[in-house]
Formats: structure tokens, C-alpha cells, sequence
């Protein structure tokens, strides 16, 4: 038996057509979606409050399940995925009508829920990962939520109850690959060397086309073919973990031991001890063998015994940014860039705005490295005037807007710039890290059925 996992996202905003062909041509048992990066859920808990309409799940659901439903049926492919956001409930519901819209009766989707610890942040947790400071150091007040990742473990348990599709919250991304491994060869929970291995595979499958090419090509340098037909990769699973790692025929991109290597070191601070809440996780030992064209056999990833404690990630409000853009062209572009920065901070002075931080950029000269970027290169052509700041309210953050609406005719000659637009100004979310000991965390699976 070989076991055949695809990669259906690698974010909530990933390409939706690698995934319809995955499920259509893959030969599938199984197609994974990872679409919640720790901001998405933040963000998810703050519009849900302030949204009257927002579902609460991921809102390219109903994309993603019209692209890949009727090909998973066909093939009996199962589906996991952490579309669910902070509503997993509610997304069980909506996949359940997209079902019955298709005529597939009698199918059974779960929806996992337990991960969202909020009303308890301050009694589970202590130290904020990040600065070492107590966690009860937050302002309450500014407390959006706290999510705990998960294992693979409330995901077998839905299998193992029948679960056609698994929908669920905050899971640590490779557990949603590693989980039907161990429901498909009965491992052991305790059994580190497979779940090592496993893991390991979960993790160069979470980020979709970033092991097929995506994020990789450098032209010259690391060319990828055909790079605007990206794959998104599929796993051959053996039952010792062991995959081979393979697309399509026929579709772009590629698969090497330079695409694997990237992809396995990619948000690793530790490759020996690799933490997750399933196991954690050792890549020094990975064998990376070529066994054709597009196809890479993974190997000998090692396992240890798993943490006690289980990561939160915790959001919180942290204030507003406003932010606008403005450009100049043509010889004397810098010069005019540079008189446009001293009206706008001698403006900013008229009018008391209040800012943590105020910061202008010259997009093309020294945005990306600042005081490092160089100083003796040629007078550039083109200059964008990025003017951003951070402040404790939204109506301090929406003078940014309005005083770079004024620099169209009350400022520098040949400026321009856009129509003002409504998304100058948004909150700020704060992401901060804690531990909980995984004894303080349970789960749910409510299973509803088309």
C-alpha cells in the first residue's frame, strides 16, 4: 500500500487551480489544505466581532470546495483541512451544503474544536516567548484570542469515527499531513520514529508550490519551468513514513534536492529538535535521494519524544497604522521625493499628529535596507513616497491619508498618486507567543452528515 497525500493551499490567499488538479488528476486518498497563518486567526477573531457578516471560517471556503469537490468524490478522496478558522462548526456546515448541492448523501464532515483558550489566557499560561515577560503583563482590554495548536490526533479520532472531511481551527500545519498517516498504518502515538518522518513530510508539503518551484526561481541563477503552472506537491507515503515526493504529469514547476532542501530548513530555528505538538522533529538525519524526473525520496527523518507543553498563539490590539503612497518620475525625481518628505513632516507637526512611530520611504532607493542601501548609485528614474505610521487611534492614523490627499496640489510639482481609497488605515494585531501544558487543552469533534 501506498498512501497519496496532496497539498491543496499553502495560505488562506494561495492559488486555487493546482488544487482542482490535484484532485482531479492526482489519484488522491487524501488532499490537505493549510490556509491559517498565526495573523489569519487573530485577524479572523477581530473581524468576527466587528463583522456582523462574516462567517468566521475561511472566506475562499466555498472557492476552494466547488474547485475540488466533485473530483474528490469521484476519486473517494478525503479531505482535511484547517479552513475553519475560528468557526469550524460553522465551516462543517457550509462544506455540508456544498455537498448536498452535488448530490453526495450520506457523507460524514467533522469539525474540530477546543483549540481557542481565550477566556483562560491568563490562568494556563505565564511567559510571553518573545520577551520573556509575563503573560499577565497584556492588557486584558486589548485581548483578541488565544489558539492553542493541536495535534493529529483530534484528526485520527475524526477518521477513525468515519470523517469523510475534517474541518478544523488552529492545528499545527504538518499534523494535518502527518494525521492520516497515522490513522492509514495504525501508528503509534508514542511512536517517534514514524512521527518524526511523518512530520517531517507534513512540513515539505505545508507550503504547497514552495517544494514545486514556488518561491524558489531566481532567473539565471535557479530556473523553474514553466513557472506559471506551479504544482502543488503529492506525497507516495510508505508505511514507515518514507515518500516520495511528486506532481502531476504535465504541469509546471519541478521538484529537486535544492526545492526539498529549501523547503526543509524553511522556519526551522533547530533543525535537530524541530518542535510540533505531535513529536518533535530532527531533519539532520533526512536522506534526499532522486528517484526521476519531479521526484524525490525522503528518508530516515528522525523523531524524539514530544514537548509537555502545547504552543498559544495569542492576539492582541495594538493600536492602528494609516499608511499612503505617493509617486515622482523623470529627472529631479529623488530631489522632489526629498522636498515632498520635509512638507509632509513639517505638515505632520502643524497639525499635532499624534504617532508611536512616523516613517517615510523612497521605494526604489532605501526602503528595503535603509541606512545600509548605497549612496553612490545612479539618480534613480522613478521614486514612490511610501509615508506610514503607527498610532494609538484610528481617527491619529487617518491623517496619513489626508495629509498625502493634500500633496496632490498643495505640494511638490509632477506628484502623483492615487484616489483616495478606504484602506489606508487598519487595526494593528499583535501576535505573541506563550506554553500551556497540553493537559490543560481537550478537543471536540462534532460530525454532521450530508
Amino acid at each position: 500500500m501506498t498512501l497519496r497525500i496532496g497539498s491543496g493551499a499553502a495560505w488562506w490567499a494561495d492559488r486555487i487551480s493546482p488544487a482542482r488538479r490535484n484532485a482531479e488528476e492526482g489519484d488522491l486518498d487524501y488532499l490537505c489544505f493549510e490556509t491559517m497563518a498565526e495573523a489569519t486567526v487573530s485577524v479572523a477573531q477581530v473581524r468576527r466581532v466587528s463583522d456582523p457578516n462574516f462567517p468566521g471560517y475561511d472566506t475562499y471556503l466555498d472557492d476552494r470546495f466547488e474547485a475540488v469537490l466533485p473530483g474528490c468524490l469521484r476519486r473517494g478522496t478525503k479531505i482535511i483541512s484547517n479552513q475553519g478558522w475560528v468557526n469550524p462548526i460553522g465551516a462543517a456546515e457550509r462544506i455540508v451544503e456544498h455537498l448536498q448541492k452535488l448530490g453526495a448523501s450520506g457523507k460524514k464532515v467533522a469539525a474540530i474544536t477546543g483549540n481557542e483558550i481565550t477566556d483562560r489566557l491568563f490562568t494556563v499560561t505565564d511567559t510571553i516567548l518573545e520577551t520573556g515577560e509575563p503573560v499577565s503583563s497584556l492588557d486584558p482590554a486589548s485581548l483578541v484570542s488565544a489558539e492553542v495548536y493541536l495535534g493529529a490526533e483530534p484528526i485520527v479520532d475524526a477518521l477513525r469515527a468515519g470523517a469523510d472531511i475534517v474541518v478544523t481551527g488552529r492545528v499545527a500545519d504538518p499534523s494535518l499531513f502527518l494525521a492520516p498517516m497515522i490513522y492509514e498504518y495504525g501508528w503509534a502515538l508514542d511512536d517517534w520514529a514514524r512521527l518524526g518522518q511523518g512530520s517531517g513530510i507534513g512540513h515539505l508539503m505545508e507550503c504547497g508550490a514552495q517544494v514545486t518551484g514556488g518561491y524558489f526561481a531566481d532567473p539565471g541563477f535557479k530556473d523553474v519551468p514553466r513557472p506559471w503552472d506551479l504544482a502543488f506537491p503529492i506525497a507516495e507515503v510508505e508505511s514507515d513514513g518514507t515518500a516520495v515526493l511528486a506532481k502531476v504529469a504535465g504541469s509546471g514547476g519541478l521538484i529537486s534536492r535544492d526545492t526539498v532542501l529549501e523547503q526543509l530548513f524553511y522556519e526551522v530555528h533547530d533543525p535537530a529538535n524541530y518542535l510540533t505538538p505531535d513529536v518533535t522533529v530532527d531533519f539532520t538525519t533526512a536522506d534526499i535521494v532522486e528517484v526521476g524526473p519531479d521526484r524525490m525520496r525522503i528518508s530516515a527523518i528522525g523523531g524524539k519524544q514530544r514537548s509537555s507543553t502545547l504552543k498559544v498563539s495569542i492576539g492582541t490590539r495594538e493600536g492602528y497604522i494609516g499608511e499612503d503612497t505617493f509617486y515622482y518620475a523623470g529627472l529631479g525625481a529623488l530631489r522632489r521625493a526629498e522636498l515632498a518628505r520635509e512638507i509632509l513632516v513639517h505638515r505632520f507637526d502643524e497639525i499635532g499628529l499624534q504617532a508611536e512611530a512616523v516613517q517615510i520611504d523612497f521605494l526604489g532607493v532605501n526602503a528595503i535596507h535603509g541606512s545600509a542601501s548605497p549612496t553612490d548609485w545612479p539618480e534613480p528614474y522613478e521614486v514612490g513616497v511610501r509615508v506610514v505610521a503607527r498610532t494609538q487611534t484610528a481617527a491619529e492614523a487617518a491623517k496619513i491619508g489626508r495629509e498625502v490627499d493634500g500633496m496632490a496640489v498643495s505640494g511638490v510639482g509632477m506628484t502623483a498618486k492615487r484616489v483616495p481609497h478606504a484602506d489606508r488605515t487598519r487595526a494593528v494585531v499583535g501576535v505573541w507567543s506563550s506554553l500551556v501544558d497540553r493537559t490543560a487543552v481537550g478537543y471536540d469533534v462534532t460530525m454532521l452528515e450530508s
